[in-house]
């Protein structure tokens, strides 16, 4: 299903936006604007190609930007590498051989340190870019509260921690979200992210051989893909309807019994996710708009501001 026409969107963009910015009022959309006027139009740009070149990057640039978020705040700590001092997030358990478009990332520095230096921070640009990233699949677009500054340093430990499990159930999904203020209601909606990307067959395995709640049709056409052992690095669309479109099919598939992960089909199944679910999965407005209430609100999750954390002038380093 299409997302609502533009002017409404834009009007209910508005009215979220004012709401969440008030919550924090050290970020905001035009933060930017005298310092580094073409930022926005710079990130466009190099995404727009990437997308381009790579429909998967909208979602590894999304998910790049959630797994940033839920290890220790929005602060760009998920794109250092690995130092003498400090072992990185790169190579945690969650992220390691599946996080990708720090290339695209890097793209997008450059560019804007050509045009502005030393002013953009990386957690920003990378807060842009997953926006533009579900845009250019045919999401909704909205305001990107901008402020933060860069972290100089990272840790594997809390990436290993803090970020759910595709094996998690409701309540370890809920007991995550709610420890950075995420509601039930954001969670979802935050999880409607897989109506695009891919996901590697180690993620779902479990799901498609030991799980109950599966449709049996779409277990075995997965399992094709995903042997019971070898395989890991396989990859299956976690949307089986548009895997290349962002909309709501994801919730179509969870009510249909044709989640890709544990996790995903956890919340289609009896439990306290459910009501969200049947919304989303016959309205996408409302869809987004949650959406990017919840998107504002992560992104919101302990910035790094002021003086602060850093601008950095390479995303993969500290300077």
């Amino acid at each position: 299903m299409l997302f609502m026409d533009a002017n409404r969107l834009r009007l209910v963009t508005l009215i979220i936006s004012l709401f969440v910015f008030s919550s924090n009022a050290q970020l905001s959309p035009s933060f930017y604007a005298g310092r580094c006027p073409n930022l926005q139009s710079i990130v466009r740009s190099v995404m727009q190609q990437a997308v381009a070149s790579d429909s998967r990057m909208g979602g590894s640039i999304l998910r790049l930007f959630f797994h940033d978020c839920f290890v220790n705040g929005c602060d760009g700590s998920v794109l250092l590498d690995d130092t003498a001092t400090f072992r990185g997030e790169k190579n945690a358990g969650p992220n390691a051989g599946s996080l990708r478009g720090f290339q695209v990332i890097d793209a997008i520095k450059s560019r804007v340190e050509a045009s502005c230096r030393g002013i953009v921070s990386c957690a920003d640009i990378l807060a842009l870019a997953a926006r533009d990233g579900v845009n250019l699949l045919g999401g909704p677009s909205w305001a990107v509260p901008l402020g933060r500054r860069d972290s100089r340093t990272a840790s594997f430990s809390a990436a290993n921690s803090n970020l759910p499990s595709p094996n998690s159930n409701i309540g370890a999904l809920t007991a995550a979200f709610a420890s950075k203020g995420l509601s039930i209601r954001d969670m979802t909606a935050l999880s409607g992210a897989h109506t695009i990307g891919q996901a590697r067959c180690s993620s779902f395995r479990s799901h498609i051989y030991n799980d109950g709640n599966i449709n049996p049709s779409f277990a075995s056409t997965r399992r094709q893909i995903c042997p019971q052992s070898g395989g890991d690095g396989n990859l299956a669309g976690l949307d089986i309807q548009t895997q290349n479109r962002f909309d709501n099919g994801f919730f179509q598939n969870l009510m249909n019994r044709n989640g890709l992960m544990h996790s995903d089909q956890e919340l289609f199944n009896n439990g306290p996710a459910d009501s969200f679910v049947r919304a989303y999965s016959s309205n996408s407005a409302v869809f987004a708009n949650d959406f990017i209430t919840a998107m504002i609100k992560m992104g919101n999750i302990s910035p790094l501001t002021g003086g602060n954390g850093e601008i950095r002038l390479n995303c993969r380093k500290a300077n």
